[in-house]
C-alpha cells in the first residue's frame, strides 16, 4: 500500500510537470485561457512555493539551468534505490562492470559530474592507485604532478585539475608538447569540443601520449549524442574519457561517467567516496548511481533518429510562428560536437529590428513565463560577423510538450515590439 501510494504521488508529480501529459498548446493570443492555465500549473510547483522562478529551457543541457529533466523510469529507479542500504563500494563495482559491458569499454565508474571525473581522473594519473600517495594528496611531493594542456584548451575546468596539487603546463605545437614532457608529467588533458581550436588534434594528442607512456584524458562532457561517442574516444586511444550524466544521457544532474583504462578507472574510484581520498567530498549517492545506470541503459536502447525528427518538428513550429516577421533569417543546424542535436539560428540586423542579442535574451529571461535561449551563433563555427548582425540560438532538446509554441510567441512579441515596422499588423 505504501509503495503504491508513493507511485501514485510520483505519477501525479510527473503529470503536473508535463512528462505523462502534454500541457495545452498555445497557437495565438486567443488561447489566453489555456495559457493562463499553464502558468497556474507552474505557479503551484515546489519551486514556486520556494519563490524560485521556473524557466522554459530553450538553451540546452547547460548546468546552470539544471542540465536536463530525468525521464520517469530514471526517477522511479532512484526512488526505489533510496529504500535500501547497500555497500557503496560493492555498488560501485557492480554498476561499473555493468556500464563497461553496456558501453564496450575496459572499465567505467560513476562520478560527481564530469567535473568530479576530471579531479578523480587527475588523481588517478598522479597516484596510480598507490594508497600512500592517495592519502598524501594534495601534497604531490615526490609524485608526477604536471598536467599538459594546449593553450587553446585552457579553461576554468583547470580548477578541478589543480585541486589534486598539480600544475598546468601550456603548449601550442607538437614540438612544444614533446619538449614539455618530462619525468614529472602525470597527464595530457584534452577538451573534446575544442578539437579544432588547437594545433594538435585528438589523434596526435593520443599519439604523443602513447609514445611517451603518459595517460591522456578527454573531457567530452556534453558530447552525447550520438551514442557511439561513449566508446569512440577510448577506441581512438584516450586512456580516460568523461561524460556528464545530467546532459545528453538525461540522468541525475550531479552524476558523471568516467570510462577507460581499468587501472586508471579503479584508481580514480579509490580517490573518491566512500573511500577517504581527495575526492571524498565528491559523493555520489546510491540513488544517483542507480539512476545513471538506468539512464545509460535507456539511452542506448532509444531511437535517436526519431528523437532528431521530433526536435526538428519542434523547431519547424517555431519557424512557422516567426516567419511573418520581416527581416528575420532562420536556419536549422546541428553543432558538430557538443549538443549534437537540431538547433535553430535566428538572426536580424539592427536596421530592421532595434534589439541587440543580449537585450533579447534578457527580455526573454525576465518575462512571464521566463525563457532561456542560447547566444547568437552559439554552437556554430566562429565566423566574423558585423556588429549590426544580432541573433539568438534556440534548442528544442529540453522543451516539453506545448513549450515550442510558447517560446516562439515570446520571441515574436519582443521582436515585433522592437521592429521599425512594429506599428504594422503582422499575421
Amino acid at each position: 500500500m505504501g509503495r503504491a501510494h508513493k507511485f501514485l504521488r510520483r505519477r501525479e508529480f510527473l503529470t503536473n510537470s508535463g512528462w505523462l501529459s502534454a500541457p495545452a498548446v498555445f497557437l495565438d493570443k486567443s488561447s489566453n485561457r489555456r495559457f493562463n492555465a499553464f502558468l497556474t500549473n507552474h505557479q503551484k510547483n515546489i519551486y514556486a512555493q520556494l519563490g524560485v522562478t521556473t524557466i522554459i529551457n530553450a538553451f540546452g543541457t547547460v548546468t546552470r539551468l539544471g542540465g536536463s529533466i530525468m525521464p520517469p523510469d530514471v526517477v522511479a529507479a532512484m526512488e526505489e534505490a533510496g529504500q535500501y542500504f547497500v555497500s557503496l563500494s560493492e555498488l560501485h563495482q557492480k554498476i561499473g562492470e555493468r556500464l563497461a559491458k553496456l558501453i564496450g569499454v575496459e572499465a567505467a565508474t560513476i562520478t560527481s559530474g564530469a567535473a568530479g571525473a576530471i579531479t578523480l581522473g587527475t588523481a588517478a594519473c598522479v597516484t596510480r592507485g598507490d594508497q600512500k600517495k592517495i592519502q598524501q594528496l594534495p601534497d604531490t611531493t615526490g609524485m608526477k604532478n604536471q598536467v599538459i594542456i594546449q593553450n587553446a584548451h585552457r579553461h576554468t575546468y583547470e580548477a578541478q585539475i589543480r585541486l589534486v596539487g598539480t600544475t598546468i603546463v601550456g603548449v601550442e605545437t607538437m614540438e612544444e608538447l614533446e619538449s614539455a614532457i618530462n619525468e614529472r608529467t602525470a597527464m595530457l588533458f584534452f577538451i573534446n569540443t575544442l578539437n579544432s581550436k588547437g594545433q594538435i588534434d585528438r589523434s596526435n594528442w593520443v599519439k604523443i601520449g602513447k609514445k611517451y607512456g603518459i595517460p591522456t584524458f578527454n573531457d567530452a562532457a556534453a558530447d552525447i549524442p550520438p551514442p557511439n561517442r561513449l566508446s569512440k574516444y577510448i577506441n581512438l586511444g584516450f586512456d580516460l574519457v568523461t561524460f556528464s550524466g545530467g546532459k545528453g544521457l538525461l540522468g541525475p544532474q550531479c552524476s558523471g561517467l568516467l570510462v577507460g583504462r581499468k587501472d586508471l578507472v579503479l584508481a580514480a574510484r579509490h580517490n573518491g567516496s566512500p573511500w577517504s581520498g581527495i575526492g571524498r567530498g565528491m559523493k555520489v549517492g546510491k540513488e544517483e548511481m542507480v539512476g545513471l545506470l538506468v539512464a545509460v541503459e535507456r539511452y542506448l536502447s532509444s531511437d535517436h533518429e526519431a528523437t532528431k525528427r521530433l526536435l526538428k518538428s519542434r523547431l519547424d513550429k517555431i519557424i512557422s510562428i516567426l516567419s511573418p516577421i520581416e527581416g528575420l533569417s532562420m536556419q536549422v543546424f546541428i553543432p558538430e560536437i557538443a549538443n549534437h542535436v537540431p538547433h535553430l539560428s535566428i538572426e536580424w540586423t539592427l536596421n530592421k529590428i532595434h534589439l541587440t542579442s543580449n537585450d533579447a535574451r534578457r527580455q526573454l529571461r525576465e518575462g512571464n513565463p521566463a525563457v532561456a535561449v542560447g547566444p547568437h551563433r552559439w554552437g556554430q563555427p566562429k565566423v566574423i560577423h558585423h556588429e549590426n548582425q544580432q541573433g539568438l540560438t534556440v534548442s528544442a532538446w529540453m522543451l516539453q510538450p506545448g513549450e515550442p509554441q510558447i517560446v516562439a510567441h515570446r520571441i515574436k512579441d519582443i521582436l515585433i515590439g522592437s521592429s521599425l515596422n512594429s506599428g504594422e499588423k503582422l499575421t
